[in-house]
């Protein structure tokens, strides 16, 4: 009679559930106040300090932050924001995030109106 090894692998199994759900919470708190769109792919990855951070979802619903903003109400908050920001920062860097399939002319609007009250802008479409 020949003895047959066995391979126990229920440690295995313990293992993968801790590093999936240590995975699963990392992921989610890396940056809690990123509202989700879908964002084309790019070649490069550039970061920049993010002091102001405006997004344009797929229902085209705008957002300063978090904080949901009227579409007609857009230009004169993030001038606000930005004037608040300049008060402590030289020059305040604003992140546009907006979904692929976000109408452009209002990413340009929200880069002209950066522009003009004096912040950077950084813009995460393509």
């Amino acid at each position: 009679m020949r003895s047959q090894s066995e391979l126990h692998a229920g440690a295995l199994n313990d293992i993968l559930f801790i590093l999936l759900f240590f995975f699963l919470i990392v992921s989610t708190i890396a940056n809690p106040n990123i509202i989700k769109v879908n964002n084309p792919k790019g070649v490069k990855d550039t970061k920049a300090k993010q002091h102001i951070t405006v997004s344009i979802n797929k229902d085209q619903h705008f957002f300063i932050g978090t904080k949901q903003v009227d579409a007609a109400l857009i230009d004169t908050l993030l001038k606000a924001e930005i004037s608040k920001h300049k008060n402590a920062l030289d020059t305040p860097v604003v992140v546009i995030n907006a979904d692929t399939i976000a109408y452009y002319g209002e990413v340009f609007r929200i880069m002209r109106v950066s522009k003009m009250a004096g912040a950077k802008v950084v813009a995460n479409v393509k």
